[in-house]
């Protein structure tokens, strides 16, 4: 079968149901999921732009970049390079589905330097130039947001070099790729906290997306996005102001502040149960995507609890005062703020309340417990 008859044959293939991806918005911002870096057959993908958007959308995104490489086409003897096209041919499927699209395009200079995606482009024709700092201007001008796809790609891992300071102090560069595809680097993410940079993980997806359905732990990794609303502006916005985190595989990567809002929305307290043994019982239950693994750091509690995504865990544990509110440090380990680093959190029961009930045709009263209905 030819290339092209096989492109052909995946563009036909059923975008099947949305799968919609639970976070919760935070802090009075929207949670968009985005893939901000994505290829098609345009450059070195393997299909068709539209299919790009039915993926998109049958994976839970709400926005989408196509960021084909400016200089690097292998199928352009069957697709003649056209830097407009991905995105022309991808728009109208992209408003039928409702997904935002946004041109952009992976500037592609052998590493070191490395490669850069730009977004929220007018026209990418003004790109294809030799000199990165030329290409890197010329994006800038049109009010692109850039940041460094995947620093460590190649085994001989350069590191961050000079030409990265002068793109860095120019503000060229506003984020950096701390997640592409399967794989995490500490290293980079290092990087993005000492520089604040924003916080970018994205799926570089070349081969087309498996129709398996996804779970909490294999799914297409997302960029967060926390923004105001849905519109490019919006959005743009956000990423400027590094509003980000990221889902990679069981992990969330972000800020401090994002990361605990997230946690802070998405969990609640209840079924507490006091006894008089000093024995307390609660649920921790989690209505997002990620599980939080949580262990002990305080001196109460259990040592270690795993609330699953959708899911609740049971706390048991003992404490004597029972008439004041309960307080339970933790960490969770896979909501990551810095490399290897968990967010720590502290879990507040209420106290057990002691109300008195006239019994009817008694003269005392009889005593029963009663715990606070909330957080």
């Amino acid at each position: 079968m030819s290339f092209l008859a096989l492109l052909f044959l995946v563009a036909a293939l059923p975008a099947q149901v949305r799968e919609e991806v639970a976070f919760p918005d935070i802090l009075g911002y929207k949670t968009l999921k985005c893939d901000l870096h994505i290829h098609t057959v345009f450059s070195d993908g393997y299909v068709w732009p539209t299919v790009r958007v039915d993926e998109a959308w049958r994976e839970g995104l709400d926005v989408i970049a196509i960021t084909d490489h400016i200089e690097y086409q292998p199928h352009k003897a069957d697709i003649p390079t056209n830097h407009s096209r991905p995105y022309e041919i991808a728009l109208p499927r992209a408003r039928e589905r409702g997904i935002v699209l946004i041109r952009g395009a992976e500037i592609t200079k052998d590493t070191p330097p490395g490669h850069f995606n730009a977004i929220f482009l007018e026209d990418i024709t003004p790109l294809d130039t030799n000199d990165l700092l030329d290409v890197m201007a010329a994006a800038s001008k049109q009010g692109a947001f850039i940041w460094w796809n995947h620093p460590n790609w190649k085994p001989d891992r350069k590191g961050w070099l000079d030409i990265h300071t002068e793109l860095y102090e120019k503000k060229y560069m506003r984020g950096i790729e701390v997640v592409n595809g399967l794989d995490y680097d500490t290293e980079v993410h290092g990087w993005a906290v000492e520089k604040n940079l924003t916080l970018m993980g994205n799926s570089d997806i070349h081969d087309p997306c498996p129709v398996n359905k996804s779970t909490p732990e294999q799914h297409r990794p997302m960029t967060l996005v926390f923004a105001k609303g849905k519109e490019e502006s919006q959005i743009k916005e956000a990423l400027v102001n590094g509003r980000t985190a990221i889902w990679h595989k069981d992990q969330l990567i972000g800020k401090r502040e994002y990361l605990q809002a997230i946690f802070d929305d998405a969990v609640r307290m209840e079924d507490f149960d006091y006894k008089d043994d000093n024995s307390v019982r609660f649920a921790l239950v989690n209505t997002c995507d990620v599980a939080f693994k949580l262990s002990r750091t305080g001196e109460i509690g259990p040592r270690s609890v795993e609330v699953p995504p959708r899911g609740r865990a049971l706390f048991r544990f003992k404490a004597k005062n029972q008439d004041s509110p309960i307080s339970l440090s933790y960490t969770v380990n896979n909501l990551l703020i810095g490399p290897n680093k968990g967010l720590p959190v502290t879990l507040t029961l209420p106290a057990r309340v002691t109300i008195t009930i006239p019994v009817e045709g008694f003269e005392g009263h009889e005593e029963a417990s009663q715990d606070s209905p909330t957080r």
